[in-house]
């Protein structure tokens, strides 16, 4: 059955549009507070982003969390890792994370973690969506909740994450350029390095409620480009909105994405002996990544596009690394969900453990070429179900061989079949996508 308003990762929306109204949020805040109170919850931890919606939906929520008989507990802003982390840690039995990621201010959106900082499972989405659709009613006045601001949130998890890696002091002398995407953590990442003994030069620091992720951050990199090769800097770190997705830039100002990333942690955990199995890409995982991870004998295996799938695979294999190329890093010997600051301190332990640059640890992985070309239907359907499409398909996978891969894959959102080519040489694979794509456009007129 599917959901009304719960998406792969929350409720996620315009501002002042569909679910996402302060109208909304306080039901919502009601319905959520009755089904964990069912659960036994007593208290929910609520964290934000920093656009300027925030605390419209910061106020909703928790009215709605309270007239239901639950307690509330403030962090403000707070990265979506540190909230996952607090609603562990602060006795709390469920957390919201009020943010939209890596999308502009204009847009918010609502996220859940469990008391183990892990996701929703769906069946508390179905009942949390059955409840809206019920009247609204307060208990009884000496049933309310209370709401409590936690003043130490933000220290609190700058020590946890500096207490993912051993030996706090080992990093003296590196140069770091941080950019914060003006997001959550602006007042943290800056903080967790210099502690850590890191020069650091910050940029995106400076939110406003409205320049959350413009022309910075993870998605936006390339001013962090140019920050890190003018002032000379070993390497930077680029962060988007909420904190869970990563991008580093090396000296030469190339950027490392998260597939590169996730193939330095796990080279790296496998020569200290605690990689425990494989490594859990996407889909969309560049197959250089597969090929060079088969090369040092680690297993990897595929999930549907979705940190939420990557972390059920991990959890289903008993491994700990996977991600995605877009930068969502889970390491869960370190923590229960995707975090951009403790995946950036792995790859800094890996530099300084191997006495290496960020630019030749990734030297391993070679990048294969990939075009992706997006072909619109009349209707949504499945394109593998046609015949025609089988054997375009085939014929382009046996043109490729064991160096080349094909993805067709339907839009989450639009009426597209997004194709997908990768391959040694990029004409071949250019061509091959775009003749693959007239094929399944002709197929599915």
């Amino acid at each position: 059955m599917a959901k009304k308003y719960f998406g792969t990762d929350g409720i996620r929306g315009r501002v002042g549009e569909g679910s996402i109204t302060a109208e909304f949020m306080l039901k919502l805040g009601w319905a959520a507070g009755k089904v964990f109170a069912a659960q036994g919850v007593k208290n929910i931890l609520i964290g934000k982003d920093t656009r300027i919606s925030g605390y419209m939906f910061e106020s909703a929520l928790e009215a709605g969390i309270i007239s239901a008989g639950v307690n509330v507990k403030l962090l403000g802003p707070m990265p979506t890792p540190g909230i996952a982390y607090l609603t562990r840690t602060l006795g709390a039995q469920a957390g919201i994370v009020i943010s939209a990621s890596h999308n502009p201010f204009e847009d918010n959106g609502i996220k859940f973690f469990s008391g183990e900082g892990t996701k929703l499972p769906d069946r508390l989405e179905f009942a949390i969506e059955e409840m809206l659709d019920q009247p609204m009613t307060t208990v009884s006045s000496d049933q309310l909740g209370k709401a409590f601001r936690i003043e130490d949130a933000a220290g609190r998890y700058i020590e946890f994450c500096k207490s993912t890696l051993f030996g706090r002091n080992k990093l003296n002398g590196l140069k770091v350029v941080v950019d914060c995407a003006h997001g959550a953590t602006y007042h943290i990442a800056p903080s967790v390095l210099m502690e850590l003994g890191i020069e650091v030069h910050q940029i995106g620091v400076s939110p406003d409620g409205l320049n959350i992720n413009e022309q910075c951050g993870a998605t936006k990199p390339e001013l962090l480009q140019k920050t890190v090769v003018e002032k000379g800097y070993d390497l930077g770190i680029a962060l988007d909105g909420d904190g869970d997705r990563l991008i580093m830039v090396d000296h030469a100002g190339e950027i490392v994405d998260g597939d590169e990333l996730v193939y330095i942690i796990a080279k790296h955990k496998q020569a200290l002996g605690v990689l425990d199995g494989g490594v859990v890409g996407t889909l969309m995982s560049n197959l250089g990544m597969e090929l060079a991870l088969k090369e040092l004998h680690i297993p990897f295996v595929r999930a549907n596009v979705g940190d939420r799938y990557v972390l059920e695979q991990l959890q289903e294999n008993n491994w700990s690394v996977g991600g995605e190329s877009s930068g969502h890093i889970i390491c869960l010997n370190k923590t229960s969900t995707g975090d951009g600051i403790v995946s950036a301190l792995q790859i800094l332990d890996a530099m300084v453990s191997n006495n290496a640059s960020l630019h030749e640890l990734k030297q391993g992985m070679t990048k294969m070429p990939q075009t992706m070309v997006n072909v619109r239907m009349q209707e949504r359907c499945d394109p593998l179900a046609n015949a025609d499409v089988q054997q375009a398909v085939a014929a382009t996978e046996e043109t490729l061989g064991d160096r080349g891969r094909v993805l067709l894959r339907m839009s989450g959102t639009e009426p597209l079949v997004r194709v997908m080519v990768e391959g040694d040489d990029v004409e071949l694979v250019s061509s091959l996508a775009n003749g693959l794509a007239d094929q399944v456009e002709k197929a599915l007129a």
